[in-house]
């Protein structure tokens, strides 16, 4: 027989599992958490009112992709290897890049084959009113984690702005000191 529900409300709720991973306050954050094997999962989640069109359009449209992260040149299918050269990083060469998994508009999985366990996976959710994305990325350790984290925090950032049509952040260095301390990154 199922436990009858409980009268406080879940917001009131302690979840010893995620205390300090949570900031209350702002949704954009991303959370670290240790996988089985040793390696790490970071994982953030953004919400718009669009339609999942429009934000799988965002994630892969050549001419949107640059507005928000750079330029891939490569076949556009799984399976296919291109690379990624980032556009809003001084001095930053192109990096190769597998397109693992793509089943549009919904999941798109990447994989570095030059740096060890380090994976992306992107789902996007269809929602009554509009579209979730679920960014997972996964690293054979912690080693550069707080670079990454900070690092993907900052190009979602671009990707709302150009999903939402407002102005990206600003500068990295202002970024980098409001934002890389909460990864363990010094600004």
């Amino acid at each position: 027989m199922p436990r009858p529900p409980s009268s406080e409300p879940l917001a009131g709720r302690r979840h010893p599992r995620y205390e300090g991973r949570v900031d209350r306050t702002d949704p954009r954050w991303g959370t670290v958490t240790d996988e089985p094997d040793g390696g790490r999962r970071l994982e953030f989640r953004r919400t718009w009112p669009d339609d999942v069109d429009d934000v799988w359009a965002a994630l892969t449209a050549p001419d949107r992709t640059q507005r928000w992260i750079g330029r891939y040149d490569g076949e556009r299918r799984g399976g296919a290897t291109g690379s990624l050269t980032r556009a809003f990083e001084d001095g930053t060469p192109s990096e190769r890049l597998t397109i693992a998994e793509c089943a549009a508009p919904h999941r798109l999985v990447l994989e570095w084959p030059d740096v060890a366990g380090r994976r992306a996976e992107v789902d996007l959710a269809a929602q009554r009113g509009g579209t979730t994305l679920i960014l997972v990325l996964r690293a054979a350790g912690a080693e550069g984690l707080p670079d990454v984290a900070t690092g993907w925090h900052w190009y979602l950032d671009r990707l709302d702005a150009e999903i939402s049509g407002t102005e990206p952040p600003g500068d990295w260095d202002t970024f980098l000191a409001d934002v890389g301390p909460r990864y363990g990154r010094a600004g």
